[in-house]
């Protein structure tokens, strides 16, 4: 029993030190606080992926009674713990995102065009900004064919499960 609760103490510490250090990057002033529009890049540098509506939802939770636009280390530590701990967020397994490109690949043809991958990721759903779909564009084309091999774009975009 013992063993079991050592165990549960070093996996928090261990999360609240990677929480701690990622806060950290963006603490330009290093006064425990960071821009809330940091926020979203800190939790997915820990390995979560919440929707925009779930990441407003967390920033509600941290965020002071009156918004000052900095969310607090010492608010957003415990929340982070309990959402790492929870195991929330996780990214969508390989296979998964990979049958939702099929989906969209209907002819079978094994690659998306930008075009293709523009309009079904800003038209539907929960749309790209124009910043996100250049982002990711850059990252998905592959540049001697000028499309999107979706199965190689798939590998490098999923992450092994910790």
């Amino acid at each position: 029993m013992a063993d079991d609760k050592e165990t549960a103490e070093a996996l928090i510490a261990d999360f609240q030190k990677s929480i701690k250090d990622a806060f950290a990057v963006f603490d330009h002033e290093s006064n425990n606080t960071v821009d809330v529009r940091e926020i979203g890049t800190i939790i997915r540098s820990l390995g979560c992926c919440p929707s925009e509506g779930e990441l407003q939802e967390m920033l509600a939770e941290v965020e002071e009674e009156e918004p000052t636009g900095y969310i607090q280390l010492d608010k957003f530590l415990p929340m982070m713990t309990r959402v790492l701990l929870e195991r929330k967020y996780r990214p969508q397994p390989e296979d998964v995102i990979l049958r939702a490109f099929e989906v969209l690949d209907q002819t079978k043809k094994g690659y998306l065009t930008q075009e293709e991958l523009t309009k079904y990721l800003t038209e539907e759903g929960e749309p790209f900004t124009q910043e996100e779909m250049e982002e990711m564009l850059s990252a998905a084309v592959d540049p001697e064919k000028n499309v999107i091999l979706y199965k190689d774009f798939v590998t490098l975009m999923t992450v092994e499960d910790t």
